[in-house]
C-alpha cells in the first residue's frame, strides 16, 4: 500500500494544483453567494472527466457542486468542504481580497485558509488517484458545499442523499489531523422593561439598562463541566460562553425611545458530551446574578439553535488511513487535536466517520489573508496517499 500511495502523491500535476487554487481565490463566495464558485467547481470536475457531476439544489442560486470517481466495488470515502466565506476583512494592503496572487511563495485570497483551497487539493488529489493508474476498489466523492456558516443546509442535503462510508472534511487544521470540534448553542436571552416617551424616563424600566446586567454576569461565567480527561486534554476545560449580538430599541433611522426589550443571543461552545441542560444552567445562574444587581431584571429564555460538537474515536478506521497517509507524506509521526470552531460534522458526523484535515490555521479571515504553496502542495499530498490507502484493494 505504500508504493500505491507514493504513485499518487507522484501524480499530483502541481502546476494545475496552484492555478486552480488562483482560480477559486478570484471568485468571491461569501455566505449567499455560493452559486459562481458552485458552477465554476462543477466544471472543473466534468470537464476532469468525474461522473455523476451536479449543481445539487439547496437554496435558491446556492446549490452544492458534487461529482466522483467510481474504481469499481468498495468503500464510498467522500471528501467534503464549504464554499462559503464570512465577509471581507477591510485593510488589505499587500494585494486584493480577490487577487489569487501568487507573491513570494504564497498565494493570496479571501477565504483561501476557510476553505476555498482544501476544495481545490482534494479535486486535484483525486484526479492523481485516477491518473496514476494504481489498483483501487471503491468510489471517491466530492461534495463542495453551501450553507456552512448559516444552518448547513448543503452538508444536510449532501449527506441525505448519498451514502459515504467515511468522509475527510477539509477544515483548516495547519495540515494536522483534527479528532472534532467543540458544538455550538444558542440561547436567546429578551430581558423585558417597561416603555416611555423618553420625556417620562421615570415611568420607564430602560430594558436595555438591564441587559447590561445580564451581559456583564454572562461575559464572567467560567462553566467548568465535568468531563473525560481525554476530552479536556483536546478541547480544554472551559466551556466557553459569551455574549454576542445584542438589540434593543427601535431600529436605525426610525424614532426613538425607551425600550421595554432587548435580545442578547448568548453564543455557547460546548465541549462535546456537555449538554443542553447543564449550559441552560449556567445561564439561569448568570440571569438570577443580574436580578441580584436591580431586582427589577426579568428575563425570558429561547433555545435558538443547536448545533452538536464532534469527536472521532482515535481507533476509528478513517482516523487510522488519516495517520497513515501523513506519516507517509511527512515521515513523522502526526499530532492528534481537535477544533473549537464548529464544522459541517455538527450535521452529518453522526451518520458518517470523518476526521478533519486541511491547510491553513488561525487567524483566519485577516487582511492580506495568504496560504503557502508548501502547505497547499503538502495537504494535496495527503489526500492523494489517504484515497490509496483507503481504496486500497483487500484481498
Amino acid at each position: 500500500m505504500a508504493d500505491a500511495a507514493a504513485a499518487a502523491v507522484a501524480a499530483i500535476d502541481t502546476e494545475r494544483l496552484l492555478e486552480l487554487v488562483q482560480q477559486v481565490c478570484r471568485i468571491p463566495s461569501v455566505l449567499g453567494s455560493e452559486g459562481p464558485l458552485a458552477a465554476h467547481l462543477c466544471d472543473v470536475m466534468r470537464e476532469s472527466g468525474f461522473e455523476g457531476t451536479l449543481l445539487q439544489p439547496v437554496l435558491d442560486d446556492r446549490p452544492n457542486a458534487v461529482g466522483e470517481l467510481s474504481f469499481g466495488a468498495g468503500p464510498r470515502v467522500v471528501y467534503t468542504g464549504h464554499m462559503d466565506t464570512k465577509p471581507v476583512s477591510h485593510g488589505w494592503t499587500v494585494t486584493e481580497p480577490f487577487s489569487g496572487d501568487l507573491i513570494d511563495g504564497a498565494i493570496y485570497g479571501h477565504g483561501i485558509m476557510d476553505m476555498k483551497a482544501a476544495l481545490v487539493c482534494q479535486i486535484v488529489a483525486m484526479e492523481a488517484l485516477r491518473d496514476s493508474g494504481i489498483p483501487l476498489a471503491g468510489t471517491l466523492a466530492m461534495a463542495a458545499v453551501s450553507d456552512h456558516m448559516g444552518d448547513q443546509l448543503g452538508s444536510i442535503a449532501y449527506f441525505d442523499s448519498y451514502s459515504a462510508d467515511m468522509a475527510v472534511l477539509g477544515e483548516l487544521t495547519d495540515n494536522e489531523i483534527f479528532l472534532g470540534h467543540r458544538g455550538r448553542y444558542y440561547f436567546d436571552v429578551t430581558v423585558l422593561g417597561r416603555s416611555a416617551h423618553t420625556c417620562h424616563k421615570s415611568l420607564a424600566v430602560n430594558a436595555n439598562a438591564l441587559a447590561a446586567q445580564a451581559v456583564l454576569e454572562l461575559d464572567a461565567s467560567r462553566l467548568l463541566p465535568s468531563l473525560d480527561p481525554a476530552v479536556t486534554a483536546l478541547f480544554g476545560a472551559e466551556t466557553y460562553m459569551a455574549p454576542g449580538r445584542i438589540y434593543g430599541g427601535l431600529p436605525p433611522g426610525g424614532p426613538s425611545m425607551i425600550p421595554d426589550e432587548c435580545v442578547i443571543r448568548v453564543d455557547c461552545r460546548p465541549q462535546p458530551g456537555v449538554g443542553i441542560d447543564l449550559v441552560r444552567a449556567e445561564i439561569d445562574r448568570c440571569l438570577a446574578g443580574a436580578a441580584v444587581r436591580d431586582p427589577r431584571f426579568r428575563a425570558d429564555v429561547l433555545l435558538a439553535d443547536v448545533k452538536e460538537g464532534y469527536l472521532a474515536d482515535p481507533g476509528d478506521d478513517v482516523v487510522r488511513l488519516m495517520q497513515d497517509a501523513v506519516r507517509h507524506v511527512r515521515g513523522a509521526e502526526p499530532v492528534l487535536g481537535a477544533a473549537g470552531w464548529l464544522g459541517d460534522t455538527a450535521s452529518f458526523g453522526a451518520k458518517v466517520p470523518t476526521v478533519i484535515f486541511g491547510p491553513g490555521g488561525e487567524p483566519v479571515y485577516c487582511p492580506d489573508e495568504h496560504l503557502s504553496v508548501a502547505d497547499i502542495i503538502e495537504a494535496t499530498r495527503v489526500y492523494a496517499a489517504f484515497g490509496a490507502l483507503a481504496l486500497a484493494p483487500r484481498s
